[in-house]
């Protein structure tokens, strides 16, 4: 194993132990990533990357006096590692794109507030990250930028929005990366390359700094190679435990909903989901089979209604909050992606949300969901409902709009965030974890979902699963870097 793969191959928590005890350098780890990241530079994984500032962060504080550094680690718990930031998360000085050309010379002078907790806690900045085209997207695909590629096969999607974030994650080019999550968009690219996705529960991370797409659904997340560093940034942003026990999966009761989110699965997805409930049974698990009722259908019923209603005054307080103005024609008009443009279309004219039915799904469909989950959880005594995280596993690059499930076509955006997207719009904790590589060769992801603010309960039973299920796949391109 050569050098600069043994420093990228750290966890986050690692890097930060052996640099706040001084035996690594930050400069030295800085720079391995940053090595890393140029040699993958064809996976499309990064939009903005500044060498000379992260290193200079990083020499600062390798020349600090090491009396200066003496603190417990809970109090810089992410002391020197550089992350990356999906472009639509504002980091001050760097451009904020969302993916989009129009927006190509914003540059906010304020932190978004999950990265001013994440530098507050000792983190520097790797880059910005691609993504979908104004996080509209699932695929990772952007016309404008070009797409990020997925690690275990470049001609693939890593899945989105937060694409950009699995591909440099999956090559090992960061050790942990910032994304957001709607409807799956931290989730489904780490279930697609093989990696840990934690989406929170709604507001608590911090929501400002953040391009919007709906305020109700939206927050930020963490996308890693293992639920500890999940559990470390948690930490870092929400005053979550610093460490956390792996939960005993002995007697742990988890709920199989079959309907909705176990019906029509891709064979190869559906093969390796059932093998893993196995695994969990016999690591003690007590797998119940449960019912969510009408959760799917209010959520294809409702879910559209209040995101497409929520966006444009949401994107008018985002650029006001940078004294921009504010333009939803133009920037519509500017949209290059196909996938994307239908979409902010659609709020215009005839075809936008009326607020009665904005108001129906808010506050009739929405609570409806939410009890549904609730009674759920206290009916079979639930620690996390279990399913695929996404239904089929990566689709090749340029089927946006329609992919094959079961041996027919489909839409690609509701058939990739159909298990995902019920989590987002109730504002529960949910988090994917790597089943490991489907029968096709690609990896796939299974979900698990937490009642209502269980974010740490949530964050050590996936531990517990984690050590369930067999290791991460490592993709041959990191395999070929590891051997020089």
């Amino acid at each position: 194993m050569n050098r600069i793969h043994a420093l990228t191959d750290l966890s986050a928590r690692q890097a930060a132990e052996q640099m706040a005890s001084g035996e690594l350098r930050a400069v030295d780890y800085a720079q391995a990533l940053l090595d890393r990241a140029e040699a993958t530079v064809s996976f499309g994984a990064l939009l903005h990357v500044e060498p000379d500032a992260l290193l200079a962060s990083a020499a600062a504080l390798d020349a600090a006096p090491r009396h200066l550094l003496d603190t417990p680690l809970g109090t810089r718990p992410l002391h020197g590692v550089p992350l990356a930031f999906k472009d639509n998360i504002d980091v001050a000085g760097m451009p904020t794109t969302a993916g989009s050309p129009w927006m190509a010379d914003h540059r906010p002078r304020l932190h978004a507030g999950v990265t001013q907790r994440l530098l507050d806690a000792g983190a520097l900045v790797l880059g910005k990250t691609n993504l979908h085209e104004w996080s509209q997207g699932v695929t990772g695909h952007n016309h404008a930028f070009g797409p990020s590629r997925n690690p275990f096969d470049p001609a693939r999607i890593t899945g989105g929005s937060s694409g950009g974030n699995a591909a440099l994650l999956g090559l090992r080019g960061v050790a942990a990366a910032i994304g957001t999550d709607t409807g799956g968009s931290v989730r489904v690219p780490a279930a697609h390359c093989g990696l840990v996705g934690f989406r929170p529960s709604v507001h608590r991370w911090p929501d400002e700094g953040l391009v919007p797409i709906s305020p109700t659904f939206d927050t930020a997340g963490v996308m890693a190679r293992s639920v500890d560093d999940c559990v470390l940034v948690d930490h870092a942003v929400a005053g979550g435990p610093l460490r956390i026990a792996p939960l005993s999966l002995t007697g742990v009761r988890l709920g199989v909903p079959e309907a909705y989110f176990w019906e029509d699965v891709d064979p190869p997805v559906a093969e390796l989901a059932r093998a893993s409930l196995q695994r969990l049974r016999e690591a003690g698990a007590v797998l119940v089979p449960c019912e969510l009722g009408e959760v799917g259908a209010l959520f294809q019923q409702g879910a559209m209604s209040i995101s497409l209603f929520e966006i444009l005054p949401a994107l008018a307080a985002y650029f006001a909050r940078h004294g921009r103005p504010f333009d939803a024609r133009a920037l519509t008009d500017a949209v290059a992606s196909p996938d994307v443009r239908p979409l902010f279309e659609r709020l215009f004219g005839a075809t936008a949300i009326t607020p009665e039915a904005y108001d129906h799904a808010l506050h009739t469909l929405r609570p409806r969901m939410q009890a549904l989950y609730r009674d759920c959880f206290a009916r079979h005594d639930l620690a996390a409902l279990v399913f695929p995280t996404s239904p089929l596993t990566a689709a090749r690059l340029g089927e946006d709009v329609e992919v094959t499930l079961c041996g027919r076509p489909v839409p690609a955006f509701s058939t990739y965030i159909r298990n995902t997207g019920p989590a987002g719009m109730a504002g529960l904790p949910a988090l994917s974890l790597p089943m490991g590589l489907a029968s096709n060769g690609l990896p796939a992801g299974l979900e698990l979902t937490g009642a209502p603010g269980t974010d740490t309960a949530l964050l050590a039973l996936a531990l517990g699963v984690e050590r369930a299920l067999p290791p991460a796949p490592v993709s041959h391109t990191v395999q070929k870097l590891a051997n020089g």
